[in-house]
């Protein structure tokens, strides 16, 4: 009778043990270098320094925009690139580029070169279908990248509708460019730098009043009493604006 007992005690537990295991899941180890990034697990690499390359880059084209994407009214481009005095052989650099406007109507008004760059890929796809419409695939190139990073070194022009702490920003690369190449800013000046011209216009599409400034490379510094006071406006105007403008979707 024990030995019954005891060879049913086993079965017992024999059985609870089965029981037990189909109803618990097996838990799935992952083993994640620490430096690997699971934004892009399929990428192979084969060194420490490789790996390191295709994390950054996976963070360049991750990144979010700095401000809401607001498209500069085509009548103040025409302004803009008026006033930066565009020739045929000229290479535009549109630094937020948005849905392409300005690189397109460069295009086909003046016959130049002209590259787009912008951080959003709602807003890449948007300009290529621009170029595409407007078939001036021949002279503008589009791409997706952070504007902080280029190399502005080939440019003539540079077309900017961005905020003033993100001209600020952009003013080491700014410094770069060859004497005689023009930056243009819509609606907002460069603080420390002295603008060569400042032309005002009210834009028969939305009624309102815009300004445009000019730069000439080499940029210069500007007086300190002078900038004082053009900050003070200059931040009372972009308090005034009802949604954020500019920036790296943009114009």
């Amino acid at each position: 009778m024990k030995k019954l007992f005891s060879l049913m005690l086993a079965f017992f537990v024999f059985f609870a043990g089965c029981a037990e295991r189909e109803s618990t899941p097996v838990p799935v180890i992952v083993s994640v270098d620490e430096d690997e990034s699971l934004t892009a697990p399929e990428v192979a690499v084969s060194g420490a320094g490789e790996k390191q390359e295709v994390i950054e880059e996976v963070e360049k084209v991750a990144k979010e925009p700095d401000v809401i994407y607001v498209p500069t009214p085509n009548d103040v481009v025409a302004k803009m690139l008026e006033l930066a005095n565009v020739q045929k052989d000229d290479l535009l650099y549109d630094l937020g580029c948005g849905d392409g406007r300005i690189v397109v109507t460069a295009a086909k008004r003046f016959g130049c070169k002209a590259v787009g760059y912008d951080i959003d890929p709602q807003r890449i796809k948007e300009s290529l279908d621009n170029v595409a419409v407007n078939n001036v695939g021949h002279l503008v190139t589009i791409e997706q990248k952070d504007i902080f990073t280029l190399d502005l070194g080939k440019a003539n022009v540079i077309t900017l509708y961005l905020l003033p702490s993100l001209n600020v920003k952009l003013i080491p690369q700014l410094k770069k460019l060859k004497p005689g190449s023009r930056i243009v800013s819509h609606d907002f000046r460069m603080k420390g730098v002295k603008p060569d011209k400042i032309v005002e216009l009210t834009s028969s599409e939305d009624n309102a009043q815009h300004k445009v400034f000019l730069w000439t490379a080499p940029i210069k510094k500007r007086n300190k009493m002078k900038q004082a006071g053009d900050d003070v406006v200059s931040q009372a105007k972009f308090e005034s604006t009802p949604v954020a403008i500019g920036g790296l979707s943009s114009p």
